[in-house]
């Protein structure tokens, strides 16, 4: 979960994400909670698949975001430098729909369940939270929060969770 030594993106902290950041070919920045621009999020149109960058203000690359194709449940896949980074998808044996599973490429894996749907969920390993997603803390319309609480966590990697799971519960919600 830690950034690289010269990586000099925001540690802990809240940012902001547009609701419906998912559209293929839609472009968007995401502030922190002062409203300084961090992240952007590049939707590539003309794929096959869904797919999206998040980049930081040099737009830099910092991590793909895409669907898995041939998949057996709808998973999406995030990667960095090249490399599988993590696979979402949802908990097979959940009572609750709303359970997704992260699998992280060293074996780790982060639990993230809530109310989806709502935008009101957390993201955690082991029991203990990472990351708080929300809209209560909110007052903009369309937008939703997400908390990185831990200092030596990835915020690109768990704000590309959040928009993953979001992405497979509204598009799973869609087909019912």
């Amino acid at each position: 979960m830690r950034n690289s030594p010269g990586d000099h993106t925001p540690r802990s902290g809240k940012y902001l994400v547009r609701d419906r950041l998912l559209g293929i070919g839609e472009d968007y920045w995401i502030e922190d909670e002062h409203g300084a621009k961090v992240f952007l999020v590049d939707g590539k149109a003309m794929r096959l698949r869904d797919t999206f960058e998040l980049k930081d203000t040099g737009g830099n690359v910092l991590i793909d975001i895409h669907q898995k194709m041939f998949a057996l449940r709808d998973t999406m896949v995030i990667s960095r430098d090249g490399e599988d980074l993590a696979t979402i998808k949802r908990k097979r044996l959940s009572l609750l729909r709303n359970h997704y599973r992260v699998s992280l490429a060293d074996g780790t894996e982060l639990d993230v369940s809530g109310k989806i749907l709502d935008r009101e969920f957390a993201v955690e390993y082991d029991g203990e939270l990472l990351a708080d997603i929300s809209r209560r803390w909110l007052r903009v319309r369309e937008t939703y929060g997400v908390e990185v609480v831990r200092e030596d966590a990835d915020p690109a990697l768990l704000i590309a969770v959040a928009v993953c799971v979001i992405h497979l519960a509204d598009k799973e919600r869609d087909e019912d």
